[in-house]
């Protein structure tokens, strides 16, 4: 299904820059270069407009936010729309101060996005301007199930419709929507959820595959989504035979999209248009 997605990604190797987290920004690095793309990690004022020049895609994080970032975040962000390459947000912990509820709500009027990923109560604050999370982890009162699926698709196709951005909310159930079109999936394994970053490297996979496929963003987004949920579920039978815990389910998260080809994402995609 998405066979040229990751057949552009692997022959382009596209040129990745990450303004992210310091708590992450070795394991985004390294999944980066596993699934076929470069990075660059550059977040200083003075340099970030001539990094992003140079590279195809753009992802921004808030985990580790502090005052001296935002403006680089912008910077970067307005740089990378006048030359028309992919701007992907992640939104981490939004809600959960007023300093990232208002950095989120700046970086929404100065850039134009075409990717924000994030957990629902993350997305809901990006909607609504507030909202609440538990640490960065989701509320338990939004947690996305069978039976509210489809007003969640709704109001985010309508924030798709508000910012111009494919939407992803990462969950049990994965949602990939923009405004006309959406993508369940439920690709991944709960254990994901134990391992501090495996929603930054996520973001950096889906930046890295729309730098390559800028002009088909919502299949690149899913089939990154997709990507990264098989590589959760077959870690996690290694893991199993293995005997190891967190920190070696990470390293095979990793090698396992080192080894992603269309026939693995093929024959492992448990997607659902809606």
């Amino acid at each position: 299904m998405f066979e040229k997605v990751l057949e552009r990604v692997n022959k382009n190797s596209p040129l990745l820059h990450c303004i992210t987290n310091y708590v992450t920004v070795n394991d985004c690095a390294n999944i980066i270069l596993a699934c076929g793309a470069s990075p660059i990690m550059a977040d200083d004022i003075s340099e970030v407009e001539e990094i992003t020049s140079i590279c195809n895609a753009l992802v921004i994080n808030i985990g580790t936010l502090n005052e001296r970032t935002v403006s680089a975040m912008v910077k970067a962000g307005m740089k990378a729309n006048k030359l028309g390459h992919p701007v992907i947000l992640d939104p981490v912990g939004a809600g959960a101060s007023k300093l990232r509820t208002e950095t989120i709500s700046r970086l929404i009027n100065k850039v134009k996005f075409s990717v924000i990923r994030g957990n629902i109560s993350e997305i809901k604050t990006v909607y609504q301007g507030s909202g609440t999370t538990k640490g960065v982890d989701a509320d338990i009162k939004d947690i996305v199930n069978e039976d509210n699926i489809s007003g969640v698709i709704t109001f985010a196709k309508s924030l798709s419709e508000r910012t111009g951005a494919v939407i992803v909310i990462t969950g049990a159930i994965d949602i990939v929507t923009d405004c006309n079109n959406s993508y369940l999936i439920r690709n991944g394994h709960p254990m994901m959820a134990k391992i501090t970053g495996s929603g930054c490297m996520l973001t950096t996979v889906i930046g890295s595959f729309c730098g390559a496929n800028s002009d088909n963003i919502l299949d690149a987004t899913a089939a990154a989504v997709c990507a990264m949920g098989i590589c959760g579920e077959l870690a996690y039978e290694k893991l199993a035979k293995s005997d190891g815990g967190t920190s070696t389910y990470r390293s095979y998260i990793i090698d396992f999209m080192s080894k992603m080809d269309a026939k693995v994402l093929n024959g492992g995609i448990k997607i659902e248009s809606r």
